[in-house]
């Protein structure tokens, strides 16, 4: 399994890693966390990315269990929120919610904290010092953020330099074959200020396997049939499944399934550390991880790309919701 430096950390993740949206209701009980967990560790998937609500806040919990005794084995990556403050100031909130992630993760220590959602109310020195606090008391060892353009995350490095606070070392955004938005600054900004990127969403939710076919009901016990309003719902347009059936092809014809083109195509972006894919049963642990054996030429990448363009003839970014977005927008550089 390759591994990739994540950023300007010393935290070197497997290129595919683990999503922990999945462990807990209404989707994996303990006993499949603990199998599914199990596998990764065997299979040499050493990231594990979680947040305090996913699965209705038991995700850490579960994680926590199935790990106890093999925590050296993963890097362990949670996020946190600012949203609905109430009585709260941020450090207050920060500090708190990073406590209860350590006592459900069983750890004493989270290798990557990130804050979640942008709160544009709350300044960058009201996030980073708390953090950096954190950071030097030992109970996390690096920041990152999800869902911040690029501007932000600038405005971000430049409190944080001028007070020598710690920075992000990574950005976590919406990416996948039919969502291509961060293309425009994201990843361009990954790659001037050594940020790693983290693509979610990397199979759409599970779209990008191919087990959703157009005009049929969602196969019972799936994400989309147990979640009906996520994300592959969400995902789902007449020009998806176009592409999807252009994609399937391309991969058919090149000797491999559906899933290992999507996340082979995501490697092949050197700003790319690594790919945290929700597994709900081991065996998809295993068909992650052979995908990053598929290692795309230039050619197959110029190809997949044409097949997949996100731009129109008047040069504005076609939305996977069937609509257009224009090139200066803030939902086309970077939004969830």
């Amino acid at each position: 399994m390759e591994h990739r430096k994540l950023g300007s950390s010393d935290l070197e993740p497997s290129v595919i890693g683990i999503g922990g949206y999945p462990f807990g209701p209404p989707l994996s009980d303990q006993a499949m966390t603990t199998r599914v967990l199990d596998q990764a560790r065997e299979s040499g998937v050493n990231y594990i990315d979680t947040s305090d609500i996913y699965a209705q806040g038991q995700s850490e919990v579960q994680i926590g269990v199935a790990i106890e005794g093999h925590r050296d084995d993963f890097i362990l990556a949670t996020k946190f929120n600012l949203s609905n403050l109430g009585d709260e100031t941020p450090r207050q909130r920060i500090i708190r919610k990073c406590d209860e992630s350590l006592a459900k993760l069983k750890t004493d220590h989270i290798d990557l904290y990130q804050i979640h959602h942008v709160n544009p109310n709350v300044p960058a020195e009201e996030i980073l010092q708390p953090l950096d606090d954190l950071v030097k008391a030992g109970k996390i060892r690096y920041v990152g953020n999800c869902n911040y353009a690029s501007w932000r995350q600038m405005e971000a490095m430049q409190v944080a330099r001028a007070n020598n606070l710690s920075w992000f070392v990574s950005t976590q955004n919406h990416y996948n074959l039919v969502y291509r938005h961060v293309e425009l600054e994201i990843l361009p900004f990954c790659n001037a200020y050594d940020t790693g990127f983290i693509p979610y969403f990397p199979l759409a939710g599970g779209f990008l396997t191919g087990q959703y076919r157009p005009g049929q009901a969602a196969p019972a016990g799936t994400r989309s049939d147990l979640v009906p309003t996520g994300i592959v719902n969400k995902i789902t347009t007449e020009r998806t499944n176009s592409l999807l059936l252009k994609l399937e092809s391309f991969a058919q014809e090149h000797g491999h399934p559906m899933v290992e083109l999507a996340l082979a195509w995501l490697l092949s972006h050197p700003e790319v550390t690594t790919i945290i894919n929700g597994a709900e049963k081991p065996e998809q642990i295993a068909a992650n991880v052979k995908a990053a054996e598929w290692v795309l030429t230039p050619e197959e990448r110029v190809e997949v790309d044409a097949i997949t363009s996100w731009w129109d003839g008047d040069g504005a970014a076609v939305d996977t919701t069937g609509g257009t977005t224009g090139a200066g927008s803030g939902r086309a550089s970077g939004g969830s």
